[in-house]
C-alpha cells in the first residue's frame, strides 16, 4: 500500500521524514506530490525500505492555466495529479488523457456526478478520496466532509471508476495507519477491503507509469512523447 503526501516546500516534513513515519505505519511506499521537493529516492529507500515516487499536484483556477501545467510535467513525473473542485476543473482532470489523478473533487463545496465519473472510468483517470477533512475537523465541517464522501463514493461505486485513498497529510504527523484510514472508510459506506484497494492503487498506477515510461516499453524510432497518446 503507498501514500501520497505534500513534502517540504509544500508541506511541513521532508520526504525522509514522511518515508520514515510511512515505514512504522506499514507503507510500501509514498507518493510525493510536491513539485519542488528535493530528495534522493535510492537513499530513502535504502534507509528506510520505502518506494518513493516523485509526483507533481497541478492546482490552478481554470482549465486553461492546468492544462499548460500539465504539458510542462507530465514527462518529467511518474504521477500527475490534478486538484478540482469546481465542475470545470473536475471536468478537465477527469478527461485528459495525460492526468493520473484527480484530487479534492468535493473541495470549496465543488460536484462529483455521474457524467464524470463514467470519463474518469473511460479514460482511467483515479479519483481521489481525501479523508483528510474527517481525520482533521470536527463539528460541522466534519459531517459535512463525511457527506461529501459518501456522495462521492455511491457515484464511484456506481460507475466503476478508478479510485485512490489518502489522508492527504502536509505533516508526517498527520500520516495515519491503514487501519485508521478503513476506519474512516467503514463511516462512508466503503469495506475494509474496499479502502485497501484505495491506497494499493496508487502503488499499481505507479508500476504501470513506471513500465510506460521504461525504455523496454518504448520501441525503437518512437518519440518518448508517444507517452502521452498511449495514456
Amino acid at each position: 500500500m503507498y501514500e501520497a503526501v505534500h513534502a517540504h516546500p509544500d508541506g511541513d516534513a521532508t520526504v525522509a521524514r514522511f518515508a520514515r513515519t510511512a515505514a512504522r505505519q506499514g507503507y510500501e511506499g509514498i507518493v510525493v506530490r510536491t513539485r519542488d521537493a528535493e530528495f534522493d529516492a535510492a537513499t530513502i529507500r535504502e534507509e528506510y525500505g520505502v518506494d518513493v515516487v516523485d509526483g507533481a499536484e497541478i492546482r490552478e483556477s481554470d482549465p486553461g492555466s492546468a492544462g499548460g501545467a500539465v504539458g510542462n510535467f507530465r514527462t518529467d513525473v511518474t504521477v500527475l495529479l490534478v486538484a478540482g473542485g469546481d465542475d470545470a476543473m473536475n471536468r478537465f482532470a477527469v478527461e485528459d488523457d495525460s492526468v493520473d489523478v484527480l484530487t479534492r473533487p468535493m473541495a470549496d463545496r465543488g460536484d462529483f456526478n455521474h457524467v464524470l465519473a463514467k470519463a474518469a472510468n473511460t479514460h482511467r483517470t483515479y479519483v481521489e478520496f481525501d479523508f483528510g477533512p474527517v481525520l482533521r475537523s470536527t463539528g460541522g465541517e466534519r459531517v459535512q466532509a463525511l457527506s461529501d464522501l459518501r456522495k462521492l463514493r455511491e457515484i464511484v461505486d456506481h460507475f466503476e471508476a478508478p479510485y485512490v485513498v489518502s489522508a492527504n497529510a502536509s505533516s508526517h504527523l498527520e500520516l495515519r495507519a491503514p487501519r485508521e484510514l478503513r476506519a474512516v472508510g467503514e463511516a462512508i459506506g466503503f469495506t475494509p477491503e474496499g479502502v485497501e484497494a484505495g491506497l494499493e492503487a496508487w502503488g499499481e498506477l505507479v508500476a504501470e507509469n513506471r513500465r510506460r515510461r521504461s525504455e523496454e516499453f518504448i520501441a525503437p524510432g518512437v518519440e518518448r512523447g508517444r507517452y502521452e497518446e498511449e495514456r
